[in-house]
């Protein structure tokens, strides 16, 4: 356990198993800080007992830029005079086999009521700079209270500042599902008539998640879910004062409501449940969102944490040599003379973007048809028009759902609304990143109640099979059933079938043929071309690859 108080705070520097620019930058940074003994830290492992050394800041001491603002050259990092600005998506959070390997990076924020937890989690992300930040807060989870409750509740007479007004069993259960990359649903709690409202908010995809809570070190199981604790130390006068300015002025309570509160219930829970948990934390922060420094050096272990987590999922998958049969998920439409035909018609580099156009839709309509098949029926007796009855079929299921992998996929919703009335839409946005060359998720958007879906996840081309599988992991994480879901594409090639079958060996693949052979850049051979560029009438020279989908957003 490691105990830090003071104006400038961090951890010793971790040993890192391999040092790129950024690293060695963070390095020695700490080094510096240390020789010039701005910082005291020290730990005995095991023994809970930490402590605690309090200094001074130094009168008018200069504002040191921590290693992390200070490094220019490494990326995805993006620097300027004043910010630094993380540029890349989501990387995987998962590795070949499909499976999650790392998980989110979970920081809990401890203090005082008012103490200026929510400012010091804001000005941390404000720092970081870093998409897929999620910031949590304990106030979501009180529990639901009983009509004798409420009653007292208006009278100023419940103890909110109790451990017992909180559901850790559902916050225990959330934060752990959120930092297993899972999709959650967060209660949404109103001061004013002290109840959970109905509608809950959806949040997924965290790379960082902040808790930030009065009693985010007051249970075990929650504890353990956290990588970093810090605790925000605020004089207690200030606290009131915030107390009083936040309680009347966002909450709708009177002032003598609030003092009556703060003596009776607020100032004992703080002395009691709060303050002997500052013991347990990582780092103490004095002053809060004022206290910069401390800020800066929690970002730059932040940053050296996330590092530490990245992999190589495109590597691995293109290194894989693939001797195996097609798996038998796989289902390619059968190669008739129209389909033969059309396949030379949009293979043929000297068809123009118009006929292009045309002959992919063809090919996408008869695709989307063909994967219909494979929706589970069951028997469905109607009476005709003349009086006898006629035995068919119906769809076996709660709803269809249609997700296009931006932008390619996304021109084959037409040929999906054209056959499935009321289909449901949703879309992700997967780029790869240019340094390091693996697909990162930029943005996502789908329906409500998609886990009780079957979903046609719907791209052009599919070569090493990167995007796809990341595509399929964020509809697992929103607990879509992997039975339920069909990958379907123009053109695939072994590669990507064979990646995206091992790694979620329940997945429909379906398309209209398999291409063996992928070029050193990853493209198809012998391919389409660019699908993206030749449907749309873009300029690929900037290296945008069509199954990552490089294009900006336009939604």
């Amino acid at each position: 356990m490691m105990m830090v108080v003071m104006n400038y705070i961090t951890h010793n520097p971790p040993a890192f198993p391999r040092r790129t620019p950024f690293k060695a930058a963070a390095d020695a940074g700490f080094r510096r800080m240390q020789r010039q003994k701005i910082m005291t830290s020290r730990s005995d492992s095991g023994s809970g007992e930490d402590s605690l050394d309090r200094l001074l800041p130094h009168a008018g001491a200069p504002r040191r830029k921590s290693a992390t603002s200070l490094s220019k050259t490494e990326p995805p990092l993006l620097r300027t005079g004043t910010r630094t600005i993380y540029t890349a998506g989501r990387p995987p959070w998962y590795d070949e086999h499909g499976a999650q390997s790392k998980e989110a990076f979970v920081i809990g924020l401890c203090g005082g009521s008012a103490s200026g937890k929510t400012t010091v989690a804001n000005k941390i992300i404000e720092a970081l700079d870093v998409p897929w930040v999620v910031l949590l807060s304990m106030d979501s989870f009180y529990k639901v209270l009983s009509p004798e409750e409420q009653l007292l509740a208006a009278q100023n007479d419940y103890n909110f500042d109790h451990p017992g007004a909180f559901d850790f069993e559902l916050l225990v259960a959330t934060l752990r599902k959120l930092k297993q990359g899972k999709s959650v649903k967060i209660p949404v709690y109103d001061f004013t008539t002290h109840g959970r409202q109905k509608d809950w908010k959806n949040v997924y995809g965290a790379s960082v998640i902040i808790f930030e809570g009065i009693m985010s070190f007051a249970d075990k199981e929650l504890l353990q879910l956290l990588d970093m604790k810090i605790f925000v130390d605020t004089d207690s006068d200030i606290r009131l004062v915030r107390r009083l300015r936040r309680d009347i002025t966002e909450r709708g309570r009177d002032i003598e409501g609030v003092i009556k509160q703060y003596n009776k219930f607020v100032k004992p829970a703080f002395e009691q449940y709060i303050e002997p948990t500052m013991r347990l934390a990582d780092i103490v922060v004095p002053r809060g969102g004022g206290n910069m420094v401390a800020i800066d050096l929690i970002v730059q272990h932040v940053h050296s944490q996330l590092e530490e987590r990245e992999l190589s999922v495109r590597a691995l998958l293109a290194s894989v040599q693939q001797t195996q049969p097609l798996p038998q998920t796989l289902s390619v439409l059968e190669s008739s003379p129209q389909v033969r035909g059309l396949h030379t018609i949009i293979r043929n580099r000297e068809t123009s973007r118009d006929e292009f156009i045309f002959y992919s839709k063809r090919l996408m309509r008869l695709l989307i048809e063909h994967a219909l098949t494979f929706l589970p029926s069951q028997p469905c007796v109607v009476q005709t028009p003349q009086g006898p009855d006629y035995d068919g079929r119906s769809y076996k299921g709660k709803g269809i759902t249609g997700v296009s992998i931006l932008r390619a996929g996304e021109t084959m919703e037409p040929a999906l609304r054209a056959v499935c009335k009321d289909v449901r839409i949703g879309k992700i946005l997967i780029q790869t990143n240019m340094d390091s060359g693996e697909p990162e998720l930029h943005y996502l958007r789908l329906p409500k109640d998609i886990s009780e879906d079957h979903v046609i996840l719907m791209d052009s081309t599919v070569s090493t099979g990167a995007a796809a599988m990341m595509a399929v992991r964020v509809l697992l994480d929103h607990e879509v059933q992997e039975e339920k879901i069909m990958l379907v594409s123009l053109l695939m090639a072994e590669l990507g079938v064979h990646s995206v079958a091992y790694a979620f060996p329940k997945v429909k693949i379906i398309t209209t043929a398999v291409d063996k052979d992928l070029d050193e850049s990853f493209h198809v051979i012998p391919g389409i071309g660019d699908f993206g560029d030749r449907y749309f009438g873009t300029d690929g020279s900037v290296g945008w690859s069509d199954e990552e989908n490089q294009e900006q957003l336009s939604v």
